[in-house]
């Protein structure tokens, strides 16, 4: 067997609380510079700063042309795997080593110039690629039909939707034709067209052109559709490696066992965090289903977008339940003035059985899902008149309401 693609080899990251979490480029290492000039020293006596293994003693391999899934809950360490293989970021301990040329999609926009035009940064993202000028342009066309960003291509890319920008990131990191691709839930961001497309694209690239893809979902249809095998991470540890069904199965039952003790990380970046939110327990199919949220700040936050998001048990979107202010307003989040919503999904238009409940958040420098957050267990309708209700797994998940007529 020739040698994989990528072999990690006992991979370990550790960050220290209290500083700032990431210092994974320029700009970090000289702001905690800064910090450490002003800061007082240490009490005698005072605790040590905190450590926190984000990755410990990781090893796996991966074969060219693989699809592989990388799963686990909130915090489990598949983000800063992905940073120290896309070498954002140097490992505490370990070592990886890649055989190709590799292009990552881990944040909308990664490697964008905001000033450039989305022309310009189709370019410089190919030269980061080590790709040829004249390869660029055997692509371009390929990449701005796939973006549909025709109309904007000489805009600068400052002034694209989020939506735009991840069209435009992924065609880019899809086309140049790198021999491994690492994308992260960043896809969740555009509609689910578009999402569609790209797991077409993402299939094509890594069963048709022998590409090898690593694939960051909380979405397990997706993964089960994409993937050929799962690496699953739990605590910064790999928990475990092999087939999709096996690991998906894995994850779903740390999930809930997780939900039921209350153990999930509710931190929604580095400035928000989740006090509340409630649900009923359970919730009645049909009736109003009534839901109370509460996030504290650490510094003053100002929410343009704040949603509910309700998955299905394997991550597939059901549907959103806007938190915005109805005047269009932004939320403001302060230290000292907890931000509290309140609300009723009404006529609850759900079959029976458990759904997953996350947040998205757009808080200017930083829009993102967090998913996985509470659990919403909806409960059946009474039966009505004669005929027994088929079960869930034959009705979908939404209850409709129909009147009937009948003639002969």
């Amino acid at each position: 067997m020739s040698a994989p693609i990528i072999s990690i080899r006992a991979l370990s990251k550790r960050y220290r609380l209290g500083a700032t979490l990431a210092h994974d480029t320029l700009r970090d290492h000289l702001a905690q510079a800064a910090r450490a000039l002003t800061r007082r020293p240490a009490a005698a006596g005072a605790p040590a700063e905190e450590e926190i293994w984000a990755l410990r003693d990781v090893s796996f391999d991966i074969q060219a042309g693989e699809v592989v899934g990388i799963i686990g809950r909130n915090g489990a360490g598949k983000s800063t795997l992905l940073k120290v293989l896309s070498q954002i970021t140097e490992p505490t301990a370990g070592e990886i080593h890649l055989r190709g040329r590799l292009a990552s999609l881990l944040e909308v926009g990664t490697g964008f110039h905001q000033e450039l035009t989305g022309r310009e940064n189709i370019y410089l993202n190919g030269a980061i690629l080590g790709m040829a000028k004249a390869e660029i342009r055997r692509k371009f066309d390929e990449i701005v039909a796939f973006a549909e960003v025709e109309k904007f291509l000489d805009t600068p890319v400052k002034r694209y939707s989020s939506g735009m920008y991840v069209r435009l990131a992924f065609a880019v990191a899809a086309h140049l034709e790198p021999e491994i691709l690492i994308v992260d839930e960043v896809l969740a961001v555009g509609d689910a067209a578009f999402q569609n497309k790209c797991l077409g694209k993402m299939e094509e690239v890594a069963r048709n052109r022998g590409r090898t893809v690593l694939f960051v979902s909380h979405n397990m249809a997706a993964i089960q559709t994409l993937c050929g095998r799962v690496a699953r991470l739990s605590g910064g540890r790999l928990a475990g490696l092999g087939g999709v069904e096996e690991q998906i199965q894995a994850y779903l039952a740390e999930l809930k066992a997780a939900r039921q003790s209350g153990n999930l990380a509710f931190a929604l970046g580095e400035a928000l965090a989740l006090r509340k939110l409630e649900l009923p327990a359970p919730a009645a199919s049909g009736e109003d289903c009534p839901f109370l949220l509460e996030l504290d700040a650490k510094r003053p936050v100002r929410l343009t977008d704040l949603h509910l998001i309700l998955f299905t048990a394997l991550g597939a979107r059901v549907a959103i339940v806007d938190l915005r202010r109805p005047d269009g307003l932004p939320h403001v989040a302060r230290p000292d003035a907890p931000l509290r919503v309140s609300g009723a999904i009404q006529a609850l238009p759900l079959v029976e059985g458990e759904y997953r409940v996350g947040l998205f958040l757009n808080a200017g420098d930083y829009y993102r899902d967090f998913p996985d957050l509470a659990t919403l267990t909806v409960a059946g309708r009474p039966a009505k008149g004669p005929n027994i209700p088929y079960r869930p797994v034959h009705r979908g998940i939404v209850e409709l309401t129909t009147t009937l007529q009948i003639h002969g």
